[in-house]
């Protein structure tokens, strides 16, 4: 069970990451960031506000979106201390939209072959363009 602390220092730690990464530390800022990012149900303003106020903390997979978006190792922005190694965190930063892209990925192999063929076509167009 989460103390009352530790909800409030990772609030601490959660607007000291979004200020490092050149963000304002506001719900409207947080909320429309991460909703960006997040592939499940979009969290709702209050569920942010509740996150920076300290109020409560974020499910794990959200936890791990927003290390991922503000290139800190999910286990220093959870409890304040880096994990041994920490090669999230160099990862994150030399390439801050690797999880993202693995989503997509992901997503892409989920669709019926008609659609992967169309989105291929698409990829390789802009490729050939680019070349």
């Amino acid at each position: 069970m989460l103390s009352m602390n530790d909800k409030v220092l990772f609030a601490e730690r959660l607007k000291k990451a979004m200020l490092d990464a050149g963000y304002e530390a506001r719900p409207a800022v947080l909320e429309r960031e991460f909703n960006l990012r997040y592939w499940g149900r979009p969290v709702t303003f209050q569920a942010v506000r509740r996150w920076l106020r300290g109020d409560s903390m974020p499910e794990q997979d959200k936890l791990l979106v927003l290390a991922e978006w503000l290139a800190i190792d999910p286990q220093e922005l959870r409890f304040g201390q880096p994990a041994q190694g920490a090669l999230y965190s160099a990862r994150a930063r030399s390439y801050p939209h690797a999880r993202e892209e693995e989503d997509i990925v992901q997503a892409y192999l989920g669709l019926p072959s008609e659609q992967r063929k169309i989105l291929r076509e698409v990829i390789m167009a802009f490729v050939k363009a680019n070349s």
